[in-house]
């Protein structure tokens, strides 16, 4: 099929002419494709029961940091069906990321974007969690995540408290939750 501008075109969520190289906190959410449960539940308790392929969306999420220096991770969550995380750019002196650097994951033969813009931050942690999943469930190539995330630039100290907290709180709030598909 040919493109069709018409037809394609992608709308944009980020913040217009917002430059996500800036040093500052973003909070972020990544929901899984289709929004289907496939990271684990939610237990009576609010307590959050990772399966398999949770575990390896923690972990890679955990990884961010060694791939790009100038990230540091804040407040996370793994939900059943989405990841909320605050990402952290801090001014880049002298890190050393791209095509060619001794990476932690480059014996798994994945070589991290030079830059440490948020876009490819998050892309990063999609296609490496996505490999690491659809290989074991030897599933080549399926889409695990939905495409595109959801980005709000925090802007000040109360803003990233009331995240935080959002944050903490999301699985006891699980049953009213917009990503929970029960709510959909």
């Amino acid at each position: 099929m040919p493109f069709d501008p018409e037809r394609h075109h992608r709308r944009s969520i980020r913040l217009r002419y917002y430059d996500s190289r800036r040093v500052g906190a973003y909070f972020v959410t990544i929901c899984t494709h289709k929004r289907l449960c496939t990271l684990g539940e939610i237990g009576n308790d609010a307590e959050i029961f990772l399966n398999t392929l949770g575990c390896i969306a923690e972990g890679d999420w955990q990884q961010l940091p060694e791939i790009y220096p100038n990230v540091e991770l804040d407040n996370h969550v793994v939900m059943p069906n989405h990841i909320h995380g605050i990402i952290v750019v801090t001014a880049n002196h002298g890190a050393r990321t791209g095509r060619g650097m001794a990476s932690p994951l480059r014996r798994r033969s994945f070589v991290a974007p030079a830059s440490g813009e948020l876009g490819n931050i998050v892309g990063t942690f999609k296609s490496m969690s996505a490999r690491r999943i659809n290989k074991t469930l030897d599933t080549q190539g399926a889409p695990v995540w939905q495409r595109n995330y959801y980005e709000r630039v925090i802007r000040d100290s109360t803003e990233l408290d009331r995240i935080r907290a959002y944050i903490m709180n999301n699985p006891a709030k699980w049953a009213e939750d917009k990503h929970n598909p029960v709510n959909l």
